[in-house]
């Protein structure tokens, strides 16, 4: 037995396990956003109960690729298992509200918390006003914590395009536990995340079946099962994660839109309408993206 065969039946007793303990098949829905998480995610689920009604749900924010949204629509249509809901937001307004991601989500949140007036001691080791930050705030961007930069930055645009319709949606159809496909390579500074998550009555609440896999488990699992994900994981987009397009928490945001400069230009376009307040401060301090290259990365 290989390893993977062997992380394989490990996943499937766990989620049989916690189907028996928590009843997922009545209480449970899946996050599906028609990426390759998500995606595995929802067929090993069907593996490990098989013929599960359980419900998949994708919020429709109005900023996924148009091949995500071919893609989910299509499975749409042979499977009453995807549930599509809007959400139902003004982009641009909605982010000039709540705020604008910038870098990461870490270094959006805590200076959403700086600006609001908390001083918490992660938040002061982070833009090293004290010592003991091992992740510090980089030294090109400390001037975002001057009372003179206006940019409205926070880390809310997710709960407010994503998760918030989804708990909406949650409540108003009586599921009380969310299963996702995170993994724990990519929980980042979520350091106390787990497998599973439970309320303060002990209930269970989250549920990453995912969570202990790797991409060499996923591309085997892939490949074993012949599983199709979005075009966007193929030639000749070939991209590694999908999410939000054009979103400036991606490290890889160049690379990304000069992809979409080639292939989808309308789409790359519209990146530059949502985000930028975002993009034109990336330009002005060479960070992530560099003004002076742009006529040549991308023909539009």
């Amino acid at each position: 037995m290989t390893e993977n065969e062997f992380l394989l039946l490990d996943r499937i007793a766990k989620i049989k396990s916690i189907n028996e303990q928590y009843n997922l098949i009545d209480n449970a829905y899946i996050s599906f956003s028609g990426g390759k998480d998500s995606t595995v995610l929802s067929y090993l689920m069907d593996e490990a109960l098989p013929g599960n009604k359980i419900p998949r749900v994708f919020i429709n924010t109005g900023i996924e690729f148009k091949l995500i949204y071919i893609y989910i629509r299509k499975m749409h249509e042979s499977d009453s298992r995807i549930e599509i809901v809007n959400a139902g937001k003004n982009i641009k307004e909605t982010l000039s509200n709540v705020g604008y991601p910038f870098k990461s989500k870490e270094h959006s949140q805590k200076l959403y918390e700086y600006k609001s007036g908390l001083r918490g001691k992660a938040i002061l080791k982070y833009f090293r006003i004290i010592d003991g930050g091992y992740n510090s705030c980089p030294e090109k961007l400390m001037y975002q914590m001057n009372d003179d930069f206006k940019l409205n930055i926070s880390h809310r645009c997710c709960l407010e395009f994503k998760k918030k319709p989804a708990k909406e949606w949650a409540k108003k159809n009586n599921k009380t536990i969310l299963i996702t496909g995170m993994r724990k390579d990519e929980c980042g500074t979520r350091s106390t995340v787990s497998c599973t998550s439970f309320n303060s009555d002990n209930q269970l609440t989250r549920f990453h079946p995912l969570f202990v896999v790797n991409d060499d488990f996923e591309n085997w699992f892939i490949e074993s099962r012949k599983i199709k994900l979005c075009d966007l994981y193929y030639p000749p987009y070939n991209l590694t994660r999908t999410g939000c397009k054009g979103c400036p928490f991606t490290p890889w945001l160049k690379k990304d839109l000069y992809m979409m400069g080639q292939l989808l230009p309308s789409e790359r376009k519209q990146c530059e309408i949502i985000w930028k307040p975002v993009y034109d401060e990336y330009r002005r301090i060479g960070y992530r993206l560099e003004k002076e290259n742009d006529d040549k990365l991308f023909d539009w």
